[in-house]
């Protein structure tokens, strides 16, 4: 239930109203943006809402119960607040968008509507529209574990336990050359053999994606250095001498933990979970019942 104050209320009452729309966003790295439709700046609730953007706001209708509902807001790119580069590159993903109604007479005349996060992004020259999605949705999303042969940690973190902290599993390089926005060659990952680092990551340290992180999906030996191929293309590309932090990667099977990080202990698989075709078929003339375990 919404909580009103007097004053707002008595005005909502009215017969004409002077309210407008008002959107707080929150990155995840602590930035905040104010916005509004309002055709002047606005202050209120300690931050200042920009009417320079253009923001205008789609309806939305919310139900009762757990159902996850979407609101969309179009605006326009600006160097000063949101820029194209910033999108594309994921500065904004998981932001926290926070809708008001205000009174653009007297600003201190605010409702928080609702809570969003930020969902699908469409841009089309400089403008952008942006879904904003219900904190439901999350609801959607799979939680808990789910039993297998592979372990479902994510390496070196507190369920992995291993150290990876240092060489050889993560080393400082320099981007070579920038084949395209997949590939890329790098120098300074000294004697480490083919496939080291496939399937793990690597963070930009300078240049126009410091900040940012890519998955690498395969890890090659050239002549000039090594060449790292990523899952997924970049928004934007690298430059020569960017400085990386490479991680090697894991592929999560039991063998892998053993030889090359010898974390067996923590490791957070099933290895001799026996699959659905060894469970239904071991029963035969060859095999011994005798109640010993049955390890594939």
């Amino acid at each position: 239930m919404r909580d009103i104050s007097a004053r707002l209320a008595v005005h909502l009452a009215q017969t004409a109203t002077t309210t407008c729309h008002a959107w707080r966003l929150t990155r995840t790295d602590g930035l905040v943006l104010g916005f509004t439709e309002h055709d002047h700046d606005l202050e209120f609730d300690g931050t200042v809402f920009s009417a320079a953007t253009g923001f205008r706001a789609s309806e939305v209708e919310t139900g009762l119960g757990l159902e996850a509902d979407a609101a969309n807001v179009a605006g326009a790119f600006s160097a000063a607040q949101i820029s194209a580069d910033d999108l594309a590159l994921g500065r904004y993903d998981g932001a926290q968008v926070e809708t008001f109604l205000v009174n653009w007479q007297c600003p201190a005349d605010y409702l928080l509507l609702s809570t969003r996060q930020l969902g699908e992004v469409r841009s089309a020259g400089p403008a952008f529209s942006v879904e904003l999605r219900s904190l439901a949705a999350r609801l959607d999303q799979p939680r808990g574990r789910l039993y297998g042969r592979r372990c479902d940690a994510d390496l070196g973190d507190s369920r992995c336990t291993a150290n990876i902290a240092a060489p050889p599993f993560t080393m400082e390089a320099t981007i070579a050359e920038v084949i395209d926005e997949m590939t890329i060659l790098v120098a300074g990952l000294g004697d480490r053999p083919a496939g080291w680092f496939s399937q793990g990551h690597l963070a930009f340290k300078s240049g126009l994606l410091a900040g940012l992180s890519a998955d690498v999906s395969e890890h090659k030996l050239v002549p000039d250095g090594a060449r790292l191929t990523l899952w997924q293309p970049l928004a934007r590309m690298p430059t020569l001498g960017d400085q990386i932090t490479v991680v090697a990667g894991c592929d999560k099977s039991f063998e892998t933990c053993a030889a090359k990080f010898a974390n067996t202990l923590n490791y957070q698989g099933f290895p001799y979970l026996p699959g659905s075709d060894f469970a239904y078929g071991y029963a035969d003339g060859d095999t011994v019942h005798d109640g010993r375990p049955i390890v594939p």
